[in-house]
């Protein structure tokens, strides 16, 4: 083996992070000079700005204010308005409702999810691209279409959910108008919904496991479970971390399903449906508090931010990463 290989060998990588040497070529392609990257990322960066930075700052900012839609002004009102969300019952009704919703959906979701992936991924499996295919039409269906099937599921008096409950014989239950029951049929919508989406992102963090890994389980004696047990589970910790945070993000922010099951805006009878995001859009376009609802929104995220953390502190140190 030459010098020069292990030189090679022993240098370290190249890291993506710090920009390539410069090399003094005169025969260089024009083309390829770094001034060029500017301007085509430049449409991104752009359209960021508009719809991306200028509205979080001008929410940040109304959430100070109180304006008058009619007269066009805009009144100081300071803090008066993360005063007021912090003192309002409903806001609270709404975090616990969401939080709920979301450990209902999230922790059977991720389960299902790993379950089908590691079908999939078996080799004895036929049709193996058809399933996967089939898996994303949840996640394509229209929410609308989702909640008007789930809402004949779980209806009262003739969905199939209480036929099932009244054969075994118990009382039918009212998934609408119970706190418990309506976050249930809530998290069942969402399970069904993202259940096969995540499946395939676990499945492609299983398909990059290597064979090797397997064969030397094989080789000690380690039957399919041990197997799934002690090589593929932890070769899914980091995407178990990402479909978690992602799942977080997603689930403290769910909108569509409860407002088309409860059928309005104002979260149901006793608040059943109410949720973070639900009350915010109630505020601002049904009461027109606009600095109130900018003040929710700021309190969304960073509860969204707190919670995606201590999920993220805790995956890792599950999973042994410090």
């Amino acid at each position: 083996m030459s010098q020069s290989t292990l030189d090679r060998r022993k240098s370290k990588p190249t890291s993506p992070w710090k920009p390539a040497k410069k090399l003094n070529n005169p025969n260089a392609v024009p083309s390829l000079n770094g001034r060029w990257g500017y301007l085509f990322t430049a449409p991104f960066f752009i359209m960021f700005v508009i719809f991306g930075l200028l509205p979080i700052v001008f929410s940040v900012v109304l959430a100070f204010f109180e304006p008058d839609v009619l007269a066009g002004t805009y009144t100081p009102v300071g803090l008066a308005n993360f005063t007021e969300l912090f003192a309002d019952d409903r806001f609270w009704n709404a975090l616990v409702n969401t939080i709920d919703i979301w450990l209902l959906s999230t922790i059977p979701m991720l389960i299902l999810s790993i379950g089908l992936a590691a079908i999939l991924h078996s080799p004895y499996l036929r049709g193996s691209t058809f399933w996967r295919t089939i898996l994303l039409v949840p996640n394509i269906t229209s929410v609308l279409a989702i909640a008007i099937v789930f809402g004949q599921l779980f209806g009262r008096d003739f969905g199939m959910v209480n036929m099932v409950i009244g054969a075994l014989g118990f009382e039918h239950v009212d998934f609408v108008q119970g706190t418990t029951s309506s976050h249930i049929a809530i998290a069942s919508m969402i399970v069904w919904r993202w259940t096969g989406y995540n499946a395939l992102i676990f499945l492609a963090a299983m398909l990059a496991v290597p064979n090797e890994l397997y064969e030397s389980a094989s080789l000690d004696g380690a039957g399919k479970w041990k197997q799934f047990i002690y090589v593929t589970l932890p070769s899914l910790r980091n995407t178990i971390t990402f479909v978690l945070i992602v799942g977080t993000i997603g689930g403290l922010q769910v909108f569509a399903e409860p407002l088309i099951l409860g059928g309005s805006y104002n979260g149901g009878d006793s608040g059943q449906f109410s949720t973070l995001t639900l009350f915010l859009f109630e505020q601002a376009f049904v009461a027109y508090r606009w600095g109130y609802a900018a003040a929710i929104g700021i309190s969304i995220t960073l509860i969204v931010m707190i919670v995606s953390a201590i999920n993220f502190f805790i995956t890792r140190r599950i999973s042994g990463d410090k």
